[in-house]
Formats: C-alpha cells, structure tokens, sequence
C-alpha cells in the first residue's frame, strides 16, 4: 500500500471515529505537542500569534474540549450532533524523520435540532509515523465560509 494510501485510510477512520462522537479514541491519534488550530473565517493565515483564530487548542485544552462535548455542560452538543465528514483531494508531502505534510479538502455536515451546518474547508496537517499507523502531530482546519453567520460557532471538533 502506497504512503497516499495509508494516509488516507488514516483521514478516513479519524472522520469516522470523530462522527460516532469515539473522542477519546481520536484523542488519542494526536501527540502530545500537537497543535489544534481553526483560523478566523476572515484570516485564513491562521497564524496564532499574529491572527484571531476560532481554536487554538495543545493536548491539554483538546482533553477539556471532549471532556466539555461528553457532559452536559456543552449545551450546543447535548444531545449531542450528528455529523457527517468527507474527506477529499488528499495530497502527501514526505517530510523528515517519518514526517508527513498532509493537505485535504474536507465536508463536514452537522445535524441538530432539525437544522443543518455545513462546514467547507481543507486541512493541513503534520503526522508522524506510528508504527503501521500515524499520529497528528499538527491539524489546521481552514474554512472557505467567509462567516459563520448561519452556524453561529463551531461546537464540534472539525
């Protein structure tokens, strides 16, 4: 099986783990320095230093994040979404020492309370080889939306 393969094997069992709400085991396809990030709609540079982003979360505020989505202190999410994720265009970049630089067209839809969201976007992400597997080391969701006026806030993990 070609890395292109691999990868996207990979891409596609995170999206399902993440749209059957398995967050603890998608947390844990993630390092521990791993950085989480979700620009601005406005400013898609998504440099967190320089840029107002959405999410910028480490290993500690993702375990918050599930922990916060798994109880019903998160309001948005209880009862909890039904989302649906496409994964698309995977392009596979090697990099060093079992680096790979992964970019991706994604489709995430969100079902609740008769309403629908649509989240259009690509990822840009750095894995590291785990064994036969990976880990995500870095994941930026960038969203083609220019707003998110209809969605009001982003409550999921893209």
């Amino acid at each position: 099986m070609s890395l292109t393969e691999r990868v996207t094997r990979f891409l596609h069992w995170e999206a399902w783990l993440l749209d059957n709400w398995r967050l603890e085991e998608w947390l844990a396809l993630v390092t521990d320095d791993i950085s989480y990030v979700v620009p601005a709609a406005d400013c898609p540079e998504g440099d967190p230093q320089n840029s107002v982003v959405f999410i910028n979360d480490d290993l500690t505020l993702l375990r918050g994040r599930i922990t916060r989505l798994q109880s019903r202190h998160a309001h948005r999410e209880f009862p909890t979404s039904r989302t649906r994720r496409f994964i698309t265009n995977v392009l596979v970049d090697d990099g060093p020492e079992q680096t790979v630089h992964v970019t991706a067209s994604f489709q995430v839809y969100r079902f609740r309370s008769r309403q629908t969201a649509v989240y259009v976007g690509y990822y840009e992400m750095t894995l590291v080889a785990d064994g036969e597997t990976f880990k995500i080391r870095s994941r930026k969701a960038t969203l083609d939306q220019e707003a998110l006026d209809e969605h009001g806030a982003i409550s999921i993990i893209l």
